[in-house]
């Protein structure tokens, strides 16, 4: 597995990132002074239960929302006070997005919901969307299901869809929030090891999770409670996700 270069370019750096919402007369301190830096090539996962602001945290690497107080530099860039509108065109050039869910369309084939991140970039012409999607699927494993529709696709599947979508733009970060959430235990490893894999190739990978198991398998963990990092720590003996699906037991057909 790919070892942290400290030496290598920061991706993401939170400032004593502070974020408040006022309900009611109440201020709900979600996060309290949140710094870390990311660098380029590292597989991070944040975990947190309910309430520590993990969710919070998520939307800000997402620029989804801007903090309170602090910054938040993405890949260079100072994102709080960018526009609603600059910070989507930043969202889409620099950050690939997987979710527990997949988002695909529902009636759109595999390539059609791989190349849909593109549709923003005016650098692409319609076949270069294409053949990039189609390679992103490729590298995924899905080089024979480009013309299928996700009523079509295990939830696996549709899981590397989403990676593949996630891929097509080269982001500078891939941001996964619960990205095996959904799947059984089998299908879980599968994805894992894709994202093992991923990692050798020197993606930055940061991976949302309330699964303190997922943590067995990034290079680095950080644990969120009320608001603040209590634990930063690099994961000195990281398992193989490929020996671990092995190790399974075959399933039986019912």
């Amino acid at each position: 597995m790919q070892e942290t270069n400290k030496d290598a370019k920061v991706v993401i750096e939170l400032q004593n990132v502070r974020r408040e919402f006022r309900v009611g007369s109440e201020v709900v301190k979600a996060l309290r002074g949140v710094s870390f830096k990311i660098h380029e090539g590292e597989f991070v996962t944040i975990m947190g239960t309910s309430g520590s602001g993990k969710s919070t945290l998520l939307n800000q690497l997402g620029c989804l929302d801007t903090p309170t107080s602090g910054e938040y530099i993405l890949d260079g860039t100072p994102v709080r006070k960018m526009r609603r509108s600059e910070r989507a065109v930043l969202r889409n050039r620099k950050i690939g997005f997987i979710f527990q869910n997949y988002n695909l369309l529902a009636k759109t084939t595999a390539v059609e919901n791989v190349e849909l991140p593109l549709m923003y970039n005016k650098n692409y012409s319609a076949k270069e969307r294409k053949e990039a999607a189609i390679n992103a699927l490729k590298a995924v494993g899905l080089g024979d299901r480009l013309d299928h529709k996700s009523n079509q696709m295990s939830g696996g599947q549709m899981q590397r869809v989403a990676i593949a979508r996630a891929l097509v733009n080269n982001p500078a970060v891939i941001l996964a929030d619960e990205a095996t959430g959904n799947l059984d235990t089998r299908t879980s490893f599968e994805i894992l090891c894709l994202f093992q894999e991923l990692h050798k190739q020197g993606r930055t990978i940061i991976f949302v999770t309330h699964n303190p198991e997922i943590a067995q398998y990034s290079s680095r963990n950080i644990v969120l409670r009320d608001g603040k990092i209590r634990e930063d720590v690099q994961n000195t003996d990281i398992m193989d996700a490929s020996a671990a699906l092995a190790a399974l037991p075959k399933q039986q057909d019912d």
